[in-house]
């Protein structure tokens, strides 16, 4: 494309106020510029109105906006992405609002931001979109609870659904049921299991296909192309799948010091719902209607030899299970072992009803089952009374392990995808496959593919209900965002993708290990096939690739390292060091914009450079930044570990693990190893930021000026 760049700086919010706005468009034409302009109020209608006309006329085709920072107005600074380049400087935040006024070092400042605002646009061309032939439908894995609704939702909203469930009969755990929980104020009664009602509705929909007594033989393709083969012979493609397979019960026969597998009268709760619905509370070892039940909770649960999470939903079992026996037999004994209660929101109408009943509720962590001896009943649980300090024995006819949650998917790919990455969906450290729990509900590692209901973590009916309504949606996002050629989340709507200069690969494999969605697969070479609508565009692949053949129309390795290389970087006698910031969009940035936002203060002698993830940071721009002359690198990226926060997973901590390698390159150049820095930061963390700018800076003026100034 033939470039003809508009530049547009605001003087508004106070940025006329602190940079010298003549001086600063003189910048620009440093550059070869189509048009420049200054105004007062660039994000009011006038203003908005200007740019919209001059891209109309075809007098600017590539435009830069030089004002607020572009996480803010995007409503209003918006262009046809296919047509037009766009590019935002921020001044605002990043410049006037963290540095003192009129200074000549925020003029400085605020100048080389402009030049690295431009070169990115003379290096950014237009995206060609990844567009083939997709389709739309949906692919629903799991006729359960959330699967039902999931298939529901989105054949309501107009999209062809093929649902897949490997038993005979839809409805999951919850056709098993006896009651619900309460779910209508005031909370006390049980409720009629309404799961029929929805199973009708989705037989009935003409949108919905189900393949009941199915399983998945193989996903081969990517999202708009997903190839899936069922063990029926049958093949589907599909735009986008949702997995609902549900949970297993945590196997009991591991907890033998609670009796099970011993005693034919300790039995799970899986086991206590299931005789209930069949009709009476019975002792399996004679028949025998039990006068004294015990039910004991996290039973292999928080606890790091079993399950070291809370399943959610085994206190509200148990609490239904006691009302079952109490209605059966208002006389009978329940006790409820308990390490702790937990009933959220509105359930705690319900415990405390339970309570009033008769209930007896014990507080103990140690419990253990053996045969009663010279007693009428069969059981005796032995513990430590934890409220009263006193040894606990409790004897029952019959004992209810309220056992945990775990991924039906645990062992089980269920998937089975044709991906170099394997068959499965990775997941984090309970087994659960989700990219995480907090940020990202819904999504997986594998583009294109959403957990719902308690494969995700284990919750309650009603919240799975709900998840397999979040689950539709972002599977229908996905499907139509995948027909435009343009990425799902986190960088929605982005129409680049990853173009490889395959003749220089040397078949590494680094991008085909380090992509964190399994984008790639490979030929028996080790070169890489790339799947472009399985990528989330984060170009980690391209950080990771030492040949430096992998690029985006809008993002590449020329475009970073040109724009650490148009910096003016002053002599050593100026004493006015230069510190280049690599920085991720996602947290780190809005870190600097809220630091900004604050009005915190720090030294005027960092430029930061936000990268798609501070994982696809290329190694050659450290060598770049270093023989400019630049004195320090500071890299600002998410969180990592256990509770990481990085939008692309493992970003951050790849990041990491390529600066440990830097020495090489530091070596090489005769410089010291703390002229680099990485620093976790996220978006609570903007207060930390000038702290950890003034130290670094201090650290550079012991170490001197970069010996390369002036070469």
């Amino acid at each position: 494309m033939d470039q003809k760049i508009g530049v547009y700086m605001c003087s508004g919010c106070g940025i006329g106020e602190s940079i010298d706005m003549d001086a600063l468009a003189a910048v620009a034409k440093e550059f070869s510029i189509a048009k420049t302009v200054t105004h007062e109020t660039l994000c009011g209608a006038e203003g908005a109105d200007l740019i919209r006309k001059d891209v109309e006329s075809g007098e600017i085709n590539a435009v830069l906006i030089a004002a607020c920072s572009g996480r803010v107005k995007t409503d209003v600074f918006t262009v046809d992405p296919l047509n037009t380049v766009l590019e935002r400087v921020n001044i605002r935040e990043q410049v006037a609002w963290c540095q003192p006024a009129g200074a000549e070092d925020t003029q400085m400042l605020a100048e080389d931001y402009l030049r690295m605002g431009i070169t990115r646009v003379e290096k950014t061309s237009l995206p060609k979109p990844f567009l083939e032939a997709t389709d739309k439908n949906v692919l629903v894995i799991g006729g359960g609870t959330a699967g039902l609704q999931s298939a529901l939702d989105a054949a309501t909203a107009g999209f062809k659904v093929l649902l897949v469930e490997k038993e005979a009969q839809l409805g999951g755990h919850m056709a098993r049921w006896h009651k619900n929980t309460p779910t209508k104020p005031p909370y006390h009664d049980l409720e009629d299991v309404a799961i029929q009602q929805t199973i009708d509705q989705v037989t009935a929909n003409s949108n919905i296909t189900v393949c009941a007594n199915t399983i998945i033989e193989k996903i081969a393709g990517a999202p708009g192309m997903f190839d899936v083969t069922l063990n029926n012979g049958e093949t589907h493609r599909v735009g986008s799948v949702v997995l609902a397979a549900g949970w297993k019960p945590y196997d009991p026969a591991k907890l033998e010091h609670l009796g099970y597998g011993k005693f034919p009268d300790v039995i799970t709760n899986v086991q206590m719902e299931e005789m209930a619905k069949a009709g009476k509370v019975t002792c399996p070892s004679d028949g025998s209607e039990p006068s004294v039940v015990a039910f004991i909770q996290c039973a292999g649960s928080r606890d790091p030899d079993h399950l070291p999470y809370c399943s959610a939903v085994c206190c509200r079992v148990s609490l239904k299970q006691a009302v079952y026996v109490k209605e059966q037999n208002e006389e009978n004994k329940v006790f409820v072992l308990y390490k702790d209660m937990r009933t959220p929101e509105q359930s705690e109408e319900f415990y405390k009803k339970v309570q009033k009943d008769g209930v007896v509720f014990v507080k103990t962590d140690t419990a253990k089952v053996a045969i009663s001896e010279g007693s009428e009943h069969k059981l005796a649980i032995e513990g430590m009374d934890e409220l009263l300090g006193e040894p606990l024995m409790v004897e029952a006819d019959l004992v209810v392990l309220a056992t945990g949650m775990q991924p039906a998917v645990l062992d089980d790919p269920i998937l089975n995808l044709q991906y170099r990455q394997g068959p499965a969906l990775p997941d984090l450290k309970y087994g659960f496959p989700d990219s995480h729990f907090v940020c990202f509900p819904y999504e997986t590692r594998r583009t294109g593919i959403y957990t719902a209901g308690c494969v995700r973590q284990p919750m309650t009916a009603s919240r799975a209900t709900n998840d397999g309504t979040g689950a539709a949606l972002k599977a229908i996002q996905c499907a139509e965002l995948t027909s435009q050629g343009r990425a799902v989340h986190p960088r929605a709507g982005d129409y680049s993708y990853p173009e490889l200069f395959l003749t220089r690969c040397t078949q590494c494999k680094r991008c085909t290990e380090e992509c964190p969605f399994g984008m790639y697969n490979e030929d028996e070479k080790g070169t890489p096939l790339p799947h472009p609508s399985r990528c989330r565009r984060c170009a980690i692949c391209m950080g990771s690739c030492p040949e430096r053949i992998i690029s985006f129309y809008n993002y590449s390795v020329d475009m970073i390292g040109s724009m650490v290389k148009s910096i003016h970087v002053p002599d050593e006698y100026d004493e006015k060091p230069r510190v280049i910031g690599f920085i991720c969009e996602n947290d780190a940035y809005p870190a600097v914009d809220m630091a900004g936002l604050h009005k915190l203060q720090y030294p005027p002698w960092v430029r930061f450079i936000p990268l798609r993830c501070l994982g696809s940071m290329n190694l050659v721009w450290i060598a770049d930044a270093l023989s400019k002359g630049i004195d320090g690198i500071i890299l600002f990226g998410c969180r990592f570990g256990d509770d990481y926060q990085c939008h692309f997973i493992q970003g951050s901590e790849l990041a990491d693990t390529r600066m440990s390698k830097i020495k090489e390159t530091l070596d090489r150049l005769v410089l010291e190893s703390d002229r680099i820095r990485l620093e976790q930061i996220t978006i609570d963390n903007y207060h930390r930021i000038p702290t950890i700018i003034e130290e670094f800076t201090a650290r550079l003026e012991e170490l001197g000026p970069n010996p390369y100034k002036g070469f």
